[in-house]
């Protein structure tokens, strides 16, 4: 990656730096081209402007793979010939890309934090799961982990330029501007890469260069896929059913996949942040293992290239209901995300629930498509006074009303 490139401040980086001075090892985790080697560098650049001393290693140089692999010692020679160490009394801080390249990175980082504590490492690595099978309980209590997504749509307007304040009353003017920038958001996804290229046809080239290079290879690795034609078939029929809730005997007839096999795939999509099973909201937990999750895709440019083969003109309502769960999970994180049904098809997109507080809320295109009797119903039952209903057409109708960047 070229240093000449502007690099945004992403949201997370106020939260990373409070563990910059820690002892913790600092570990970023999430798909691959949602910007986390450029987290790196901002950090990186950024203690490097307050007088510290900073060094990089992108793991995709298989060079360094080797001196790692051989061990802490390997490591603290490159270290001192690189002129990084000794650092005096001061702290070294190194970043490493790309972990999940090393044999045993557990190992590694325990003994480095252990043995070596002038040295402060940041890392990241690209897939959930190949981390968590590699990374021991040794580490419990070293690291500190950061889940880092595509951008959410506020990241979206900074990567944009676009002034905006939240919280702020905006005239009909800057509330339409908005309207058609969180448009092109939900159209096109949140790849900061995608993002930053302005041509439709160069969006769906870099996309299906995602798809073909990262999602289809990764996930073919980490489960080793045996039929790539049913593989593929299965990613499509996801594509096609995110925002809806997912039977696993059906998938199993549509793409001729074992059950087993099914599950174990959606596991790895999981892990590696292509999608997101979302439970339904029960107090009753046992009932709640028996009903069937939701599949939705983490971003909605990826998951219209996987159903639809092209990027569109105009939002489609699974679509704008992704995006609306990308834009929940960015802000209130994965655990906090629900969704409710009762036997008798009353349904709420999702149900917030963050201690003890539930929120109720409706994801509408249109802020008039919205029947209230669901959350009516719900409220009642659960004893809530408060939801929300999501809308980006219409005008709202009061202070449950709400637009997408107001969530």
């Amino acid at each position: 990656m070229a240093l000449t490139e502007p690099i945004y401040k992403r949201t997370i980086i106020e939260e990373i730096n409070k563990y910059l001075l820690s002892d913790d090892i600092i570990v970023l985790h999430g798909a691959r081209q949602v910007g986390k080697t450029s987290i790196l560098y901002y950090l990186a650049n950024q203690l490097k402007n307050n007088g510290n001393i900073t060094y990089f290693i992108d793991l995709e140089d298989s060079r360094f793979v080797k001196i790692l692999d051989s061990g802490t010692d390997g490591f603290i020679r490159l270290l001192q010939e690189e002129g990084i160490l000794p650092a005096g009394r001061k702290k070294a801080f190194i970043f490493i890309d790309e972990i999940q390249y090393l044999e045993n990175p557990s190992s590694f980082l325990k003994l480095t934090a252990d043995h070596h504590k002038d040295i402060k490492l940041i890392v990241s690595g690209s897939s959930s799961f190949a981390i968590k099978n590699k990374f021991k309980d040794s580490l419990a209590g070293r690291t500190v982990n950061f889940e880092i997504f595509n951008l959410s749509f506020k990241e979206f307007l900074l990567f944009k330029q676009y002034a905006y304040e939240e919280s702020k009353v905006y005239t009909k003017k800057k509330t339409d501007e908005l309207r058609a920038l969180f448009k092109e958001y939900i159209l096109y996804g949140g790849y900061p890469k995608i993002v930053l290229t302005p041509e439709i046809e160069k969006k769906e080239k870099y996309l299906q260069q995602i798809i073909d290079t990262y999602v289809k290879k990764d996930i073919r690795d980490l489960a080793d896929v045996k039929d790539i034609d049913k593989f593929n078939k299965l990613l499509e029929a996801l594509a096609s059913q995110s925002g809806q809730q997912i039977n696993i005997t059906e998938l199993s007839n549509t793409t001729r996949i074992a059950k087993q096999t099914i599950e174990r795939y959606l596991f790895i999509m999981e892990n590696t942040y292509i999608v997101k099973l979302v439970r339904p909201f029960s107090r009753n937990i046992r009932s709640e293992l028996f009903k069937l999750p939701k599949v939705y895709f983490y971003d909605t440019g990826l998951m219209q290239m996987l159903w639809l083969k092209g990027l569109q003109k105009e939002i489609i309502g699974n679509v704008y209901e992704t995006g609306i769960f990308a834009e929940l999970v960015k802000k209130y994180t994965n655990g906090a995300i629900f969704y409710w049904r009762t036997k008798d098809k009353k349904e709420i997109d999702f149900i917030l629930k963050i201690k003890n507080q539930m929120l109720p809320i409706e994801a509408k295109l249109n802020f008039e498509q919205f029947n209230p009797s669901a959350i009516q119903y719900f409220n009642k039952h659960y004893g809530v006074n408060d939801y929300r209903v999501v809308g980006l057409k219409g005008e709202p109708k009061n202070k449950f009303y709400v637009h997408p960047w107001d969530v």
